[in-house]
Protein backbone atom coordinates (compact mmCIF):
# COMPACT_ATOMS: atom_id res chain seq x y z
CA UNK A 1 0.00 0.00 0.00
CA UNK A 2 1.63 3.70 -1.16
CA UNK A 3 1.94 5.37 2.54
CA UNK A 4 1.00 9.50 2.74
CA UNK A 5 2.84 12.03 0.31
CA UNK A 6 5.61 14.49 2.87
CA UNK A 7 6.05 17.96 1.85
CA UNK A 8 9.43 18.60 3.33
CA UNK A 9 10.36 22.09 3.54
CA UNK A 10 13.90 24.10 3.39
CA UNK A 11 14.83 27.53 3.42
CA UNK A 12 18.04 28.94 2.66
CA UNK A 13 20.11 31.89 2.76
CA UNK A 14 23.22 32.31 1.36
CA UNK A 15 23.81 28.40 2.98
CA UNK A 16 25.58 27.26 -0.83
CA UNK A 17 28.07 25.64 1.18
CA UNK A 18 25.61 22.76 3.07
CA UNK A 19 22.74 23.18 1.07
CA UNK A 20 23.90 19.98 -1.01
CA UNK A 21 24.25 17.75 2.09
CA UNK A 22 20.80 18.50 3.43
CA UNK A 23 19.29 18.08 0.34
CA UNK A 24 20.82 14.68 0.17
CA UNK A 25 20.08 13.77 3.62
CA UNK A 26 16.01 14.55 2.20
CA UNK A 27 17.01 11.65 -0.56
CA UNK A 28 18.63 9.33 1.76
CA UNK A 29 15.19 8.86 3.55
CA UNK A 30 14.11 5.35 3.74
CA UNK A 31 10.69 7.14 3.91
CA UNK A 32 8.44 7.69 0.00
CA UNK A 33 6.33 9.50 -1.12
CA UNK A 34 7.92 13.10 -0.32
CA UNK A 35 8.17 16.07 -1.87
CA UNK A 36 11.36 18.43 -1.52
CA UNK A 37 10.91 22.33 -1.70
CA UNK A 38 13.62 24.96 -1.90
CA UNK A 39 13.09 28.53 -1.29
CA UNK A 40 15.98 30.95 -1.69
CA UNK A 41 15.42 33.67 1.04
CA UNK A 42 17.21 35.94 -1.43
CA UNK A 43 20.69 34.34 -1.69
CA UNK A 44 23.62 35.80 -3.83
CA UNK A 45 26.40 32.89 -2.92
CA UNK A 46 25.50 30.01 -5.35
CA UNK A 47 22.66 28.58 -3.37
CA UNK A 48 20.49 28.82 -6.43
CA UNK A 49 22.62 26.49 -8.75
CA UNK A 50 23.24 24.03 -5.48
CA UNK A 51 19.26 24.06 -5.86
CA UNK A 52 18.91 23.77 -9.40
CA UNK A 53 21.57 20.76 -9.15
CA UNK A 54 18.88 18.40 -8.35
CA UNK A 55 16.46 17.26 -10.34
CA UNK A 56 13.57 16.57 -8.11
CA UNK A 57 13.59 20.24 -5.99
CA UNK A 58 11.16 22.15 -6.75
CA UNK A 59 13.24 25.05 -6.21
CA UNK A 60 11.51 28.94 -5.43
CA UNK A 61 13.05 32.22 -5.46
CA UNK A 62 11.71 35.69 -3.13
CA UNK A 63 13.52 38.25 -1.89
CA UNK A 64 15.23 38.77 1.54
CA UNK A 65 12.15 38.31 3.69
CA UNK A 66 13.39 36.20 6.77
CA UNK A 67 13.70 32.55 8.18
CA UNK A 68 9.91 32.75 8.49
CA UNK A 69 8.73 34.59 5.24
CA UNK A 70 10.77 31.31 3.58
CA UNK A 71 9.25 28.69 5.60
CA UNK A 72 5.34 30.42 4.95
CA UNK A 73 6.56 30.94 1.05
CA UNK A 74 7.44 27.11 1.25
CA UNK A 75 4.16 25.99 2.60
CA UNK A 76 2.20 28.02 0.42
CA UNK A 77 3.71 25.60 -2.72
CA UNK A 78 3.12 22.10 -0.18
CA UNK A 79 1.09 19.86 -1.77
CA UNK A 80 0.93 17.13 1.24
CA UNK A 81 -1.35 17.01 4.39
CA UNK A 82 1.67 16.42 6.54
CA UNK A 83 4.73 18.66 6.48
CA UNK A 84 8.73 18.51 7.54
CA UNK A 85 10.90 21.53 7.84
CA UNK A 86 14.91 21.52 7.54
CA UNK A 87 17.37 24.21 7.91
CA UNK A 88 19.50 24.18 5.34
CA UNK A 89 22.77 23.58 7.05
CA UNK A 90 21.74 20.55 8.93
CA UNK A 91 20.89 17.07 8.20
CA UNK A 92 18.43 14.69 8.70
CA UNK A 93 19.35 11.08 9.45
CA UNK A 94 18.01 8.36 7.19
CA UNK A 95 14.92 6.97 9.76
CA UNK A 96 13.21 10.08 10.52
CA UNK A 97 10.20 10.59 8.21
CA UNK A 98 9.66 7.27 8.94
CA UNK A 99 9.93 6.97 12.23
CA UNK A 100 7.92 9.95 12.96
CA UNK A 101 5.12 8.70 10.03
CA UNK A 102 4.91 5.80 12.03
CA UNK A 103 4.20 7.31 15.43
CA UNK A 104 1.43 9.65 13.65
CA UNK A 105 -0.50 7.02 11.77
CA UNK A 106 -0.47 4.56 15.10
CA UNK A 107 -2.14 8.09 17.23
CA UNK A 108 -4.97 9.93 14.86
CA UNK A 109 -5.08 12.27 17.79
CA UNK A 110 -1.58 13.12 17.68
CA UNK A 111 -0.83 16.14 16.02
CA UNK A 112 3.22 16.57 15.69
CA UNK A 113 6.05 14.54 16.36
CA UNK A 114 9.58 15.43 17.42
CA UNK A 115 12.70 13.87 17.87
CA UNK A 116 16.63 13.82 19.45
CA UNK A 117 19.08 16.47 17.82
CA UNK A 118 22.82 15.05 17.87
CA UNK A 119 24.90 18.16 16.82
CA UNK A 120 28.25 18.73 15.30
CA UNK A 121 31.18 21.30 14.76
CA UNK A 122 31.11 22.05 10.89
CA UNK A 123 34.21 19.97 9.84
CA UNK A 124 35.74 22.68 7.30
CA UNK A 125 35.99 25.21 10.69
CA UNK A 126 39.62 25.90 11.87
CA UNK A 127 40.87 26.44 15.27
CA UNK A 128 40.18 30.20 15.51
CA UNK A 129 36.78 30.06 14.36
CA UNK A 130 35.70 26.72 16.51
CA UNK A 131 36.89 28.75 19.71
CA UNK A 132 34.37 31.27 18.44
CA UNK A 133 31.50 28.71 18.76
CA UNK A 134 29.75 26.41 21.59
CA UNK A 135 31.28 23.06 21.77
CA UNK A 136 28.32 20.53 21.40
CA UNK A 137 26.47 18.69 23.18
CA UNK A 138 28.15 15.71 24.60
CA UNK A 139 25.16 13.49 24.04
CA UNK A 140 22.11 13.44 21.81
CA UNK A 141 19.00 15.94 23.33
CA UNK A 142 15.29 16.23 23.00
CA UNK A 143 14.14 18.89 21.15
CA UNK A 144 11.17 20.42 19.26
CA UNK A 145 12.11 22.84 16.80
CA UNK A 146 10.11 22.89 13.74
CA UNK A 147 13.23 21.24 11.96
CA UNK A 148 12.94 18.09 13.99
CA UNK A 149 8.96 17.92 13.27
CA UNK A 150 6.67 15.89 11.02
CA UNK A 151 3.26 17.54 11.51
CA UNK A 152 -0.15 17.07 10.18
CA UNK A 153 -1.19 19.81 7.82
CA UNK A 154 -4.31 20.57 9.93
CA UNK A 155 -2.65 20.83 13.11
CA UNK A 156 -0.04 23.31 11.51
CA UNK A 157 -3.23 25.75 9.89
CA UNK A 158 -4.68 25.60 13.57
CA UNK A 159 -1.60 27.41 14.96
CA UNK A 160 -0.84 29.53 11.61
CA UNK A 161 2.57 30.15 10.25
CA UNK A 162 6.39 31.43 11.09
CA UNK A 163 6.27 34.95 12.34
CA UNK A 164 8.09 37.83 9.63
CA UNK A 165 8.33 40.21 11.53
CA UNK A 166 11.22 38.21 14.25
CA UNK A 167 14.91 37.69 12.96
CA UNK A 168 15.65 35.27 15.74
CA UNK A 169 13.25 33.48 17.79
CA UNK A 170 11.10 32.60 15.08
CA UNK A 171 10.57 28.94 16.04
CA UNK A 172 10.46 29.34 19.79
CA UNK A 173 7.14 31.58 19.04
CA UNK A 174 5.61 29.13 16.76
CA UNK A 175 6.31 26.36 19.68
CA UNK A 176 4.52 28.56 22.21
CA UNK A 177 2.00 29.51 19.52
CA UNK A 178 1.28 25.84 19.11
CA UNK A 179 1.48 25.06 22.55
CA UNK A 180 -1.12 27.01 23.32
CA UNK A 181 -3.36 25.80 20.40
CA UNK A 182 -3.63 22.50 22.51
CA UNK A 183 -1.52 20.33 19.45
CA UNK A 184 -0.63 17.22 21.05
CA UNK A 185 2.88 16.15 20.39
CA UNK A 186 5.25 13.36 21.10
CA UNK A 187 9.04 13.43 21.27
CA UNK A 188 10.86 10.20 19.73
CA UNK A 189 14.02 8.27 21.35
CA UNK A 190 15.88 8.49 18.17
CA UNK A 191 17.91 10.91 17.00
CA UNK A 192 16.34 12.33 13.65
CA UNK A 193 18.29 15.97 12.90
CA UNK A 194 22.08 15.96 13.01
CA UNK A 195 22.57 19.88 14.03
CA UNK A 196 25.65 21.93 12.37
CA UNK A 197 27.73 24.29 14.09
CA UNK A 198 29.29 26.92 12.81
CA UNK A 199 29.47 30.37 12.22
CA UNK A 200 26.64 31.05 10.25
CA UNK A 201 24.24 29.87 12.33
CA UNK A 202 21.54 32.04 12.90
CA UNK A 203 21.97 32.93 16.21
CA UNK A 204 25.38 33.89 15.78
CA UNK A 205 24.48 36.06 12.75
CA UNK A 206 21.77 38.10 14.18
CA UNK A 207 23.68 38.16 17.77
CA UNK A 208 22.45 42.06 17.64
CA UNK A 209 18.90 41.44 17.32
CA UNK A 210 18.82 38.45 20.29
CA UNK A 211 16.70 40.72 22.52
CA UNK A 212 13.57 39.51 20.64
CA UNK A 213 13.58 36.49 22.44
CA UNK A 214 12.84 38.52 25.47
CA UNK A 215 9.88 39.75 23.47
CA UNK A 216 8.74 35.93 22.16
CA UNK A 217 8.99 35.27 25.59
CA UNK A 218 6.73 38.01 26.82
CA UNK A 219 4.21 37.73 24.05
CA UNK A 220 3.59 34.45 25.03
CA UNK A 221 3.11 35.36 28.68
CA UNK A 222 0.77 38.09 27.64
CA UNK A 223 -0.97 35.81 25.71
CA UNK A 224 -1.67 33.26 28.41
CA UNK A 225 -3.14 35.98 31.01
CA UNK A 226 -5.09 37.05 28.13
CA UNK A 227 -6.18 33.41 28.02
CA UNK A 228 -6.40 33.20 31.62
CA UNK A 229 -8.44 36.45 31.86
CA UNK A 230 -11.16 34.93 30.18
CA UNK A 231 -11.69 31.44 31.98
CA UNK A 232 -14.71 31.81 34.03
CA UNK A 233 -14.22 31.19 38.19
Amino acid sequence: MSRPLISVMIGVYNGAPYLAEAIRSVQAQTYRPYELIVVDDGSDDGSAEVAQGFEEVHYIFQERGGNGAARNRAVEAARAEFFAFLDADDRFTAEKLAHQMDALEADAGLDMVFGHVSEFVSPELGDEERAGIRPPAPEPLPWTAPNLMLIRKASFERVGGFSTELRVGVTVDWFARASEAGLRSLVLPEVVLERRLHTQNNGLRERDARSQYLHVLKAAMDRRRAADATKPD
